[in-house]
């Protein structure tokens, strides 16, 4: 080896908790030198049982569960929640409703991509960026919380349609939201890709090709990124989004060409932001009028919900890519049925192509870049000898206390 020899591989575990991700995983990596050659991780530090208090609730009440899965994009569940409900018992939404509903869903786009922008800024050291993109995030999270009452757990889908209407002079507010982040747009793709030190710590790395997105079934701009043309917007419109013209936003229409590396994965989030702002305005300017909701008496749509047999898919883009909630219905209360598929659960196994040859101090950036969300992914299945099992509330406190009289002797 020309005189050098060889270094030997020595392994480096990062987490459950660490500076790169605000939620628990566990990494191992195999390094030789500062490069690594192979990575394993551990999620599931976060389960937090929504799927099992859902299956004794009725899904009216299911509804301000699913706005509880994810702090970032509660309306994506809410939403996904309520359409395979909606499917199931037949009920057709109003239009006007579905016209709030991509209108919300897309404002919640644009803090997210703002939010994630932040964070990425962080990894890389460039703090006064973060400052930046979490300071202009906030017009978007005021009128959040002016169309739904709060900036966190909105609360404004309803199975069957909403619970707030957009009056004529909240347009105004919006516009004036909208405009602004038309104007930053430049500015912004300006302070992330024009950046000489961004540029370095950024292109050509995390690469994920193309073939490793499709065959890993990545979604979301992580899938974009790597010049994967799809979302469920242009490929199964929901909502408002068959009346509207939306394209999927890849690296190539901006840069000439695409890479799959972290560079692009900012691209596209920037990007999605002004097509958040165009998506927003012609909702606005076409929104029909008429009713909200499909049933105003809570009472009847219960009633119409516990009557409900069969089973249902929603299925929405979320910020970070498809999310599917899957719900069974008999006749009953409570659904037989409800498994969430987060998107973060879809593109976790993309982390291991995009860290391996890369180095150890840039493994923050990566990780970080198909912004991960591990609370609304993790979940728990004990299998043991072929057979399945559930865990209780009452068998987890009584493992707890064996534990416990073991280690006192």
């Amino acid at each position: 080896m020309s005189g050098e020899s060889k270094k030997a591989p020595y392994r480096v575990p990062i987490g459950p908790n660490h500076p790169a991700l605000k939620e628990p995983v566990m990494f191992t990596f195999e390094m030789e030198g500062e490069v690594v050659r192979d990575v394993d991780f551990a999620p599931g530090q976060a389960h937090r049982g929504i799927e099992w208090m859902g299956m004794r609730r009725n899904p009216v009440q299911i509804v301000h569960l699913t706005d509880r899965i994810c702090g970032i994009c509660g309306v994506v569940h809410s939403l996904s929640f309520s359409l395979a409900v909606e499917q199931i018992a037949g009920i057709e939404v109003p239009e006007r409703a579905d016209y709030i509903r991509t209108i919300v869903h897309e404002f919640e786009r644009i803090q997210s991509h703002l939010l994630w922008a932040g964070v990425a800024a962080h990894e890389l050291g460039f703090d006064s960026l973060l400052y930046l993109t979490w300071r202009v995030r906030e017009e978007a999270m005021d009128v959040i919380e002016n169309l739904t009452g709060n900036r966190v757990n909105y609360g404004i889908v309803q199975v069957g349609g909403v619970r707030r209407d957009i009056v004529p002079e909240q347009h105004a507010i919006i516009e004036k939201c909208l405009a602004t982040y038309e104007g930053l747009l430049d500015t912004l793709l300006s302070f992330f890709l024009d950046d000489r030190t961004i540029r370095m710590r950024c292109r050509d790395v995390g690469v994920l090709s193309r073939k490793d997105a499709v065959e890993l079934c990545t979604v979301g701009p992580t899938a974009r990124a790597s010049g994967v043309n799809v979302d469920l917007r242009q490929d199964y419109p929901y909502a408002a989004y068959g009346d509207l013209d939306v394209k999927a936003v890849l690296p190539d229409r901006y840069l000439g060409e695409t890479h799959g590396d972290v560079y692009d994965r900012i691209v596209v989030r920037l990007l999605e932001v002004g097509q958040s702002c165009q998506i927003i305005r012609q909702c606005l300017s076409e929104m029909p009028a008429g009713p909200i909701t499909a049933e105003e008496k809570l009472v009847k749509l219960l009633a119409t919900c516990k009557k409900a047999t069969g089973e249902g898919i929603g299925r929405v883009e979320a910020p970070r890519g498809e999310c599917l909630h899957y719900v069974r219905m008999e006749g009953k209360d409570s659904p037989a049925s409800w498994k969430v598929k987060a998107s973060s659960y879809s593109n976790l196994m993309s982390w291991i192509p995009m860290l391996r040859g890369s180095q150890i101090a840039d493994i923050p950036i990566i990780v970080a870049s198909i912004d991960p969300c591990l609370s609304c992914t993790d979940r728990v299945a004990i299998v043991q000898d072929n057979r399945r099992s559930i865990l209780t509330k009452d068998d987890l406190h009584r493992l707890s206390a064996e534990k416990t009289r073991r280690l006192q002797g």
